[in-house]
């Protein structure tokens, strides 16, 4: 059995689905989920936990994004993007390079954003846009997201390369269009790649092609990352044998003050040969670490 994290650059046209489809059967494993969904118009970065790693993959969703967006000034969508229907065009000849720098920084930061009628998003336990091709009216509520950085990579009228790094939850479409009316021009979103997915980066992923020729050539767990490598931001514990006979059989401990930091939520657990062991949680009140999820 195969236990680790993939590092996939997901093709056009398919959605996230269908890469844990694909790779289940490449694997022949059952236990293969995805860690946060790449709509199907989009490409780049696509982590895949397999075998146990399956248990971590909620923590990798917390994971800060980044993509490279194109922008199409002059176009409004009903989807915000080039599957939808045209609501509305404007002549954007005039918008230069210039007025987009001026109001990036308005964008910049945490805010409340209002995702798209045509997104994954469940209202009252059914996708928003199964609701909305059907006909029925979508009321859409605005989420909290943080956008650490906007860069522009190009411009040539009416499209704009955008590099954005934010946090996850945040719609690329949404920001297209909420530029596009900031600028009054109206814009939709016609192009995106993840290039980084919490620690993984485009560079370092594989296609399902290439995750194929691994696996015919015997060199899949070189393609593989352990599981803790996606929990990288929080604290290694290191415990004695006495401690790791206590996490193994799901007991909380105690473990010496974090030096430099202020506690954190969240600890990653090793035993005293190294083992990678569990996620922990700090319990404020007891002044003891719980373990949350005991992998071995």
């Amino acid at each position: 059995m195969v236990d680790g994290i993939l590092n996939i650059n997901k093709d056009l046209h398919m959605t996230s689905h269908d890469v844990v489809a694909r790779i289940r059967k490449l694997l022949k494993q059952k236990r293969v989920g995805h860690t946060g969904t790449l709509d199907p118009e989009a490409s780049g970065v696509l982590p895949i936990c397999v075998g146990q790693a399956t248990r971590v993959a909620e923590y990798l969703s917390e994971s800060g994004k980044a993509y490279q967006a194109t922008v199409t000034f002059g176009t409004v969508t009903d989807t915000y993007d080039a599957e939808g229907t045209v609501l509305r065009s404007t002549d954007a000849s005039q918008l230069t390079r210039e007025q987009i720098a001026t109001v990036l920084p308005h964008f910049m930061g945490v805010q409340m954003q209002m995702p798209p009628r045509y997104s994954a998003i469940k209202i009252q336990g059914q996708p928003a846009y199964k609701l909305a091709r059907a006909g029925t009216e979508v009321v859409m509520q605005p989420r909290q997201v943080k956008i650490l950085s906007l860069e522009i990579v190009a411009w040539e009228n009416p499209h704009l390369t955008l590099a954005v790094t934010c946090s996850k939850g945040t719609y690329i479409r949404s920001l297209a269009y909420d530029l596009g009316e900031y600028l009054g021009y109206g814009a939709y979103l016609t192009g995106l790649i993840r290039t980084r997915s919490g620690p993984f980066m485009l560079a370092e992923s594989v296609t399902l092609a290439q995750l194929a020729a691994a696996q015919e050539e015997g060199t899949l767990q070189q393609r593989l990352f352990p599981a803790d490598f996606a929990l990288q931001n929080y604290p290694a514990l290191h415990l004695d044998e006495q401690l790791t006979r206590r996490v193994t059989h799901g007991n909380a401990f105690a473990y010496p003050n974090l030096p430099n930091a202020e506690q954190p939520e969240l600890g990653r657990v090793y035993s005293v040969n190294g083992q990678f062991l569990a996620i922990a949680s700090w319990d404020a009140e007891q002044q003891l670490w719980k373990p949350k999820k005991v992998l071995v």
